[in-house]
């Protein structure tokens, strides 16, 4: 088509079907978010429940999460340079303060260099994914949590933006899309989730003046 040789025609592509996008339920992310004894737990324990949390705070990807280094990390500005993304263009996302305690506290615990890795292994050196995936299937399993799926954080980060109020615009600079389109994806996967407060929010049930009571039903009973 482009050199003339056949005119311009267009093919539809077939709508494939999606799945509801799974999340951990709060009850897993209690198990998972539940801090273990520093004094009396591992290095690899501690260091993959700040990772469990770094997951659900920034909704980070594993490519990126890996290549992170403690230069990254400003805590003055609060904020975390992503250098190692989806779409190659670096970015900044806000740091939670209360991810920027864990972190501080982590960080004394793990010591190192600016240009070290964030999370490494027990010898210092860069966890690589194949690491991440082993170590976070492990830790989740070991607390009780058959779900070890790294990117179901960034689904459920998604999806506690979303109920929490945050807009889509933010959330797609956080997560690095480059299209909103994708992130609309996550407000219709999320299927039951988003019927929690479903009456606080709805117009019907929040229209002022309306009478939307029994009285209006018996006076139609009583005019059959």
């Amino acid at each position: 088509m482009e050199h003339g040789y056949t005119e311009h025609f267009k093919i539809s592509l077939i709508r494939a079907e999606k799945a509801v996008k799974q999340t951990y339920t709060n009850e897993e992310l209690n198990a998972l978010l539940k801090k273990p004894n520093v004094k009396a737990c591992d290095f690899a324990e501690y260091r993959n429940w700040v990772i469990s949390n770094y997951l659900l705070a920034t909704g980070n990807r594993l490519s990126t999460i890996s290549n992170i280094k403690i230069c990254d990390i400003d805590f003055q500005n609060n904020e975390i340079l992503l250098t190692k993304v989806k779409n190659r263009r670096q970015h900044i996302i806000p740091l939670s303060a209360k991810l920027a305690k864990i972190l501080t506290d982590y960080l004394l615990y793990r010591k190192g260099e600016k240009d070290d890795y964030l999370f490494c292994n027990r010898y210092g050196e860069q966890l690589n994914k194949s690491a991440f995936t082993s170590a976070i299937k492990r830790y989740n399993r070991s607390r009780g949590v058959e779900k070890t799926s790294i990117h179901l954080y960034r689904h459920t980060f998604a999806k506690n933006w979303i109920l929490n109020g945050g807009d889509m615009f933010r959330l797609q600079s956080i997560l690095g899309h480059s299209s909103i389109d994708i992130v609309k994806e996550y407000v219709e996967m999320f299927g039951s989730d988003l019927k929690n407060n479903f009456d606080k929010f709805n117009p019907l049930d929040n229209l002022k003046g309306a009478n939307i009571s029994g009285k209006t039903s018996m006076k139609m009973e009583k005019n059959k």
